[in-house]
C-alpha cells in the first residue's frame, strides 16, 4: 500500500499514555452517561474538539470580529489575515497550494459545487475556458457502490441535467470494490470518475493510483471523497494525483459548518462559478458580471471566518501529534474491533477481513435491530452509530438494511474497544435471543 493513502510499516502508534494525555484535551470526555464515563465511538459522524480549537473561534470573536476582503480598517485587515493565513494552513495539510483550496460549509457543498459547476459548464457557462467540463448525452459518469450519498446523489442530478449516463463500480458480496472492472467501465465517454478514499461504513481504504490511472488514460475527471481519510490518514493530494478532493472539518476535529474543496489550480479557474454574488466578482453591471480566480471565485458571500480558524487549530493539532502515528494507533483499534467482534457468537462484522483499514467497523447482531443495539450500548454509555450511515445501496449490497458502526479516533483507547466489545457480547442474552 501506498505511504500516501496510509502510513509507512515502520511508524510507531501512539503508546497509551499519549493518547491518555491526549483524551484529557476534550473536556467532553468527561462527561457520565448513564451513570458511567463516556466512551466515544462515533467519531465516523463527528468528532469531538480539542479545547484549542473552540477557544480559536472565542478568540476570533472577541478580538478581531469583521468582514474580511471587504475593509481598509484594522480589524478587517486582521480578520482577513487570519481567513488567509488558516488557508495557507489547511493547504499545506493535505499537500496543496493556498489558491487550490476553496471554502465550503461542508463537504457535501464542496461536491455540488463541482456538480453545479459542471452544469454550468455544459449550458455553455464559462465560454471556451470551459468547455471541458461539459457533460451531455452519450457521455457517462463512473461511481462507485460504497459511496456515502453526498459522493453519489450529486453525481445522479448532474446525469439528470445533463442527459449523461451514471454508471458504479460494484462490490463484492464482501463490500469489497471489484477493481478488475475498472478497464471496461472506464472509457472512453467516461468523462468524471468520482469515488470515496475511505468508506464511511466499512473503514477500507481504495487503491486511488488504479482509479486515478485508468481515468488519466481516457481524460476523466477525478473527484475523491476525503471525509474518511483527511482526519485519520496522511493525505497529499499531489501524491494521489486527483483533480479534485472534498473534506469536511467537523470531522477532524475542526467546527461544523466548514469544509474544503481542493482542486487543481488550472481546473478551478477554468471552470464557472456556483453560487454568484458579493466578494466573487470583478465588474458588474446590468447585464453581466466577471469572475475572480479561484478560489475567491467559490466564496460567494460573507464567509466562515471563525469556524476556519477552528479548522486550522485543528489541522495544526492534528499536524502536531503526526497524522502517520494517529493512522497507525487507529490500525491497531481497528484491528482490535475487527477481531474481537468477529469472534462473538451471534455478531456478523462486515467488510474484507485481511487487510488495513482505520478504526470503523461496521456489525450486527443476530435477531437484534440495530437501534436496540445502540440503545443497550447508550445505556453503558458507549456511543455509537446505527443505521444506513448515509450508504443505502451498500447496505443493499451486503444484504442488510442497516448495521451497527464503531468507529475510534486518536482520544479513544484500548480499553473502549475492550469495553464495547463486552458490552456486544450481552447483548443477544438482554434481548433473549
Amino acid at each position: 500500500m501506498q505511504t500516501v493513502t496510509g502510513h509507512p510499516e515502520t511508524t510507531e502508534a501512539l503508546s497509551q499514555a499519549e493518547v491518555a494525555r491526549i483524551k484529557a484535551d476534550f473536556e467532553i470526555l468527561e462527561h457520565q452517561v448513564n451513570g458511567t464515563e463516556l466512551i466515544y465511538l462515533d467519531s465516523g459522524a463527528t468528532s469531538q474538539k480539542p479545547r484549542c480549537v473552540y477557544e480559536a473561534e472565542q478568540h476570533y470573536y472577541e478580538n478581531a470580529n469583521s468582514a474580511v476582503h471587504r475593509g481598509a480598517h484594522t480589524l478587517a485587515v486582521e480578520a482577513t489575515d487570519i481567513f488567509e493565513q488558516a488557508r495557507e494552513t489547511v493547504a499545506k495539510f493535505i499537500g496543496a497550494r493556498s489558491n487550490e483550496l476553496v471554502w465550503t460549509s461542508n463537504a457535501t457543498e464542496a461536491l455540488n459545487l463541482i456538480s453545479y459547476s459542471l452544469s454550468n459548464a455544459s449550458l455553455g457557462r464559462g465560454g471556451e475556458s470551459s468547455a471541458r467540463f461539459r457533460i451531455g448525452a452519450g457521455d457517462e459518469i463512473l461511481v462507485t457502490e460504497i459511496e456515502h450519498h453526498a459522493n453519489l446523489i450529486p453525481w445522479q442530478e448532474l446525469a439528470f441535467r445533463t442527459g449523461a449516463t451514471l454508471r458504479y463500480v460494484p462490490v463484492d458480496e464482501h463490500g469489497a470494490l471489484r477493481y478488475e472492472l475498472l478497464d471496461e467501465l472506464i472509457n472512453e465517454k467516461t468523462k468524471l470518475v468520482a469515488f470515496t478514499h475511505v468508506s464511511n461504513v466499512l473503514g477500507t481504504i481504495t487503491d486511488v493510483a488504479r482509479f486515478v490511472t485508468a481515468a488519466r488514460k481516457v481524460g476523466a475527471l477525478t473527484v475523491l471523497d476525503g471525509c474518511q481519510s483527511v482526519p485519520h490518514m496522511p493525505v497529499d493530494v499531489k501524491a494521489l494525483d486527483v483533480d479534485f478532493m472534498a473534506f469536511s472539518g467537523h470531522k477532524m476535529l475542526g467546527p461544523t459548518g466548514i469544509g474544503g474543496l481542493y482542486g487543481r489550480a488550472e481546473l478551478l479557474d477554468a471552470m464557472p462559478p456556483f453560487l454568484t454574488g458579493g466578494s466573487m466578482i470583478t465588474v458588474v453591471d446590468m447585464e453581466h458580471a466577471e469572475f475572480l480566480p479561484s478560489p475567491q471565485r467559490f466564496e460567494a458571500g460573507t464567509q466562515r471566518i471563525a469556524q476556519v480558524h477552528g479548522l486550522a487549530t485543528a489541522a495544526s493539532y492534528l499536524d502536531e501529534i503526526g497524522m502517520d502515528r494517529i493512522a497507525a494507533w487507529e490500525e491497531h483499534l481497528g484491528a482490535m474491533l475487527f477481531e474481537g467482534l468477529s469472534k462473538l457468537e451471534g455478531v456478523r462484522v462486515f467488510g474484507p477481513s485481511g487487510i488495513k483499514r482505520i478504526g470503523t467497523v461496521p456489525f450486527e447482531v443476530i435477531g437484534v435491530h440495530p437501534h436496540d443495539v445502540g440503545q443497550f450500548l447508550d445505556s453503558r454509555g458507549i456511543a455509537v452509530r446505527v443505521g444506513h450511515h448515509c450508504a443505502q445501496p451498500l447496505h443493499r449490497a451486503l444484504g442488510v438494511s442497516a448495521t451497527t458502526r464503531a468507529s475510534t479516533y486518536l482520544y479513544n483507547t484500548e480499553q473502549d474497544v475492550t469495553a464495547l466489545i463486552e458490552a456486544v457480547a450481552s447483548v443477544r442474552e438482554y434481548f433473549g435471543v
